[in-house]
């Protein structure tokens, strides 16, 4: 049984052809043709998977991201984009205009925006419900804040009134001390 490479030769060759391969397949597919394939796809699936990358990003690159979808052309693609950019946890939020955007693209009835309507109104209750949640949460910490000042000066008056009684307790004349008729004292 003669062969050109050893058996372990063979096994190494092999892994190192799949190592390669693999490399190669898996930098195409992250590599500047993948995002440009999904940047040319305007459906709704492409917006998701843009939502997906924007948590890859740097927030330089979401900074870049923002100035670069403002100045290209505002189709309903992109205004989903950039209300998702508006939403997304790791930028100043804006959900106000997120909200403006998204409400753009319900009542437009082209073509290329009624197969975003779906995504488009559950991104809408989305944002509604957080700026609900946000405002709750403002109002809470008002009400908190008062009852924390509240307390802090009912604590002074407290202190003022304990200081008080203490000075008093200190101006009293000593009252003698009682002797009682069997020579012990009280």
């Amino acid at each position: 049984m003669s062969s050109r490479f050893p058996t372990c030769s063979r096994r190494l060759a092999v892994f190192i052809f799949g190592l390669f391969f693999g490399l190669t397949v898996a930098g195409c597919a992250s590599g500047p043709l993948a995002r440009k394939m999904h940047l040319e796809e305007t459906t709704p699936e492409a917006a998701l998977l843009y939502n997906q990358s924007l948590s890859r990003m740097t927030p330089a690159e979401l900074g870049r991201e923002r100035s670069v979808l403002a100045t290209v052309p505002q189709t309903t693609f992109t205004q989903v984009r950039m209300a998702l950019l508006l939403g997304h946890p790791r930028v100043q939020l804006d959900l106000g205009k997120g909200l403006a955007l998204l409400e753009g693209v319900l009542k437009s009835t082209e073509p290329a925006a009624v197969s975003f309507h779906p995504l488009a109104r559950q991104l809408a209750d989305n944002y509604q419900e957080r700026m609900k949640l946000e405002s709750q949460l403002e109002k809470q910490g008002l009400l908190l804040n008062q009852q924390l000042k509240d307390s802090q000066r009912k604590t002074a008056e407290l202190q003022e009134k304990l200081d008080s009684l203490a000075n008093i307790e200190q101006t009293l004349i000593p009252r003698p001390r009682v002797i009682s008729p069997n020579g012990g004292k009280r």
